[in-house]
């Protein structure tokens, strides 16, 4: 009973408590405590149990990395606490960062030349063979390829195998790309296999083979842990594309599979579906099985047209029923989760035949439409963070007895931020939000919504429940990257939310943490405030929202106000739309905060100082700012 109630909390006690060291096992389990509780006393779990490391001291590091990294790589005999050599690794890595921003220029120039000096990397590190002996299942797509690793994973790991899990991007540390058995891989080992591939290219480089881009590296550094954990099967989602992405080296997967197709990364994959999946269709190998999510029908075409140049089926995949789950509950909330769980299903189902195992586990059974309880089990426990995630607020929510202290402030992450994805989190979001509207953490009467006043197009609605001292508010906290179209984004999810009657009283924005240049570790310093930070991106999308909600401009279009001016009052909360005043920087229906942080902090006022006020906060329009809210609450 112990065994089962820690295996279905295992991913919980992860994303809110940080990422706890636990290995399950038939017979025992281990817990050994919380990483975040104790930075010197970390722990690191191996296939045969839990190893603790006490005072760890990490040698060998690269002097070019502790002085500049430009330098030739000397050993070096001093040692280094792992804390230090962990935050030592990410400005090695950040070093590895080419592009100023997304949609920038790389400094190593030529798309068809990475893939031949990702082979020359993977040369140089001996694992060219041993790459070809891994077990792979390939996923590209535009939305839905990380869900549907997770779904393999955790599918294959319930059916006992040993699994290797890549995926990216990160939301809180760098470990989160490389999962082994379902847990991020431990800061010792990480660092063991960073380092080793770190200083075997860096003393190969040379004028034609410079050190690899940000992405290159940490995709050859997962081929050297899943080769060197000898993991039974290795889930490898791809970065951008396909066809020239840089896991595309991989010569034979056991079989490949693509998500979704949608409009992204139009920079790089062109600017048509047609252009996109053509690029996503370059993971397709001759003699490999391939599926996909139904797609529209120009990307239809092209996937097929790929498929038979190959002379290989691609078997169209319809979503799960809910029949088909008999009962079970998907542990990836919303409806589009269906898709991809209905791919993982037959990803897994063929890499089982590719490696001769599904007789031995299944014998003749579940040929059909059935799914075996292995399967069952993966689907109801894979975890993926920031993808239609709901946080409580550790902070918050404490009760006194039976009368509570302050009020529920919920957190709703999700990181969309393409046309599709925030269709898809907006209905998400408004599912979810109507499914917990009678559940409360305090023992007060749960909140009903009775009356309503809506303004203008009717996007904006204060609600409030029959109990005149219970509140509720459902606040936007949002961000996107200055790639994405906030025009496109924030109707599209204005619009279906309200498509739902779902509404929100307030809209919030604000500037993310993470820099683009720059990799940070879950223990990196986050300062509460930068004095002087352009505000200009924020103020743009604040003018949009605005227009959204009145129908008509009311910002000044040259507004531009730095980090310097303060925090609205509380009370804006509460105030009525029809109010607004540009000087003050906010609005009764929006506001711009000079930081994250502050903004956290003065949410939690707001419920803190009102027992009776229930915020419900949708973080999304980028996964860095849903990363950043992750790492402020784990704190």
């Amino acid at each position: 009973m112990v065994q089962e109630l820690l295996s279905k909390n295992l991913y919980l006690c992860q994303e809110i408590m940080g990422h706890a060291q636990i290995s399950v096992r038939k017979d025992h389990f281990f817990l050994s405590g919380f990483t975040w509780m104790a930075s010197r006393s970390l722990s690191c779990v191996h296939i045969d149990g839990v190893k603790k490391l006490k005072g760890l001291r990490y040698r060998n590091l690269s002097s070019q990395i502790v002085g500049k990294f430009s330098q030739n790589t000397q050993d070096i005999s001093q040692d280094f606490e792992l804390p230090s050599a962990y935050e030592t690794a990410m400005e090695a890595l950040s070093t590895l960062i080419t592009q100023k921003k997304r949609n920038g220029t790389s400094a190593v120039n030529g798309q068809n030349q990475k893939l031949d000096r990702m082979l020359r990397y993977i040369k140089i590190l001996g694992l060219e063979e041993k790459i070809a002996g891994l077990k792979i299942i390939h996923v590209a797509g535009t939305k839905g390829k990380g869900s549907t690793c997770a779904f393999c994973e955790a599918i294959l790991r319930e059916c006992g195998f040993r699994t290797g899990l890549f995926t990216s991007p990160h939301l809180i540390d760098v470990r989160e790309r490389y999962r082994l058995d379902g847990m991020d891989i431990c800061q010792e080992n990480f660092l063991q296999y960073f380092w080793d591939c770190w200083n075997q290219l860096k003393a190969n480089i040379s004028e034609d083979l410079p050190m690899p881009p940000l992405f290159q590296f940490l995709t050859v550094l997962a081929f050297k842990i899943f080769v060197s954990e000898k993991v039974d099967v290795a889930i490898i989602e791809v970065g951008l594309g396909g066809k020239l992405d840089s896991t595309n080296v991989i010569k034979e997967p056991i079989v490949c599979g693509i998500t979704s197709l949608g409009m992204d990364h139009m920079e790089t994959l062109g600017d048509t579906l047609g252009q996109i999946a053509s690029h996503k269709a370059g993971i397709l190998k001759p003699q490999i099985p391939g599926f996909s999510v139904p797609q529209l029908s120009e990307a239809m075409e092209v996937l097929q047209e790929r498929a038979n140049e190959l002379m290989i089926p691609l078997e169209v995949v319809a979503p799960l029923t809910l029949e088909k789950l008999n009962g079970t509950r998907l542990s990836l909330s919303g409806d589009h989760q269906l898709s991809n769980a209905a791919l993982a299903v037959s990803l897994c189902k063929s890499w089982l035949r590719g490696t001769g195992n599904w007789k031995r586990l299944f014998k003749d059974a579940y040929e059909e439409d059935g799914l075996p309880e292995q399967f069952l089990r993966g689907l109801s426990a894979a975890r993926l963070s920031g993808r239609a995630q709901i946080v409580v607020d550790p902070l918050i929510n404490a009760s006194g007895g039976n009368k509570r202290v302050s009020g529920d402030l919920t957190f709703y992450l999700d990181g969309a931020h393409s046309p599709e994805s925030i269709y898809a989190c907006a209905r998400w979001f408004s599912a979810a939000v109507v499914e917990r509207k009678d559940l409360s953490l305090s023992s007060v009467s749960s909140v009903v919504e009775t009356t309503e006043t809506a303004w203008t197009k009717g996007f904006i609605k204060h609600c409030h429940n029959k109990e005149p001292d219970e509140i509720l508010k459902r606040i936007l906290l949002f961000n996107c990257m200055d790639a994405r179209d906030p025009q496109i984004l924030l109707p599209k999810l204005v619009d279906t939310c309200a498509s739902s009657d779902i509404y929100f009283s307030k809209a919030i924005f604000v500037p993310s943490i993470s820099a683009y240049t720059k990799v940070t570790s879950a223990t990196s310093t986050i300062p509460s405030y930068v004095p002087g930070k352009d505000l200009s991106w924020q103020f743009n999308i604040q003018r949009i929202w605005e227009r959204i909600i009145h129908g008509k401009d009311v910002l000044d279009q040259d507004l531009k106000i730095n980090a310097s001016a303060g925090l609205p009052p509380r009370e804006f909360l509460y105030e009525e739309a029809s109010r607004y005043c540009p000087e003050d920087r906010y609005f009764a229906s929006s506001a711009v905060f000079p930081s994250l942080p502050l903004t956290i902090n003065w949410l939690r006022d707001c419920v803190r100082e009102n027992p009776s006020l229930r915020l419900q906060v949708l973080v999304t329009g980028s996964l860095h700012l849903v990363g950043d809210v992750l790492k402020l609450l784990r704190r």
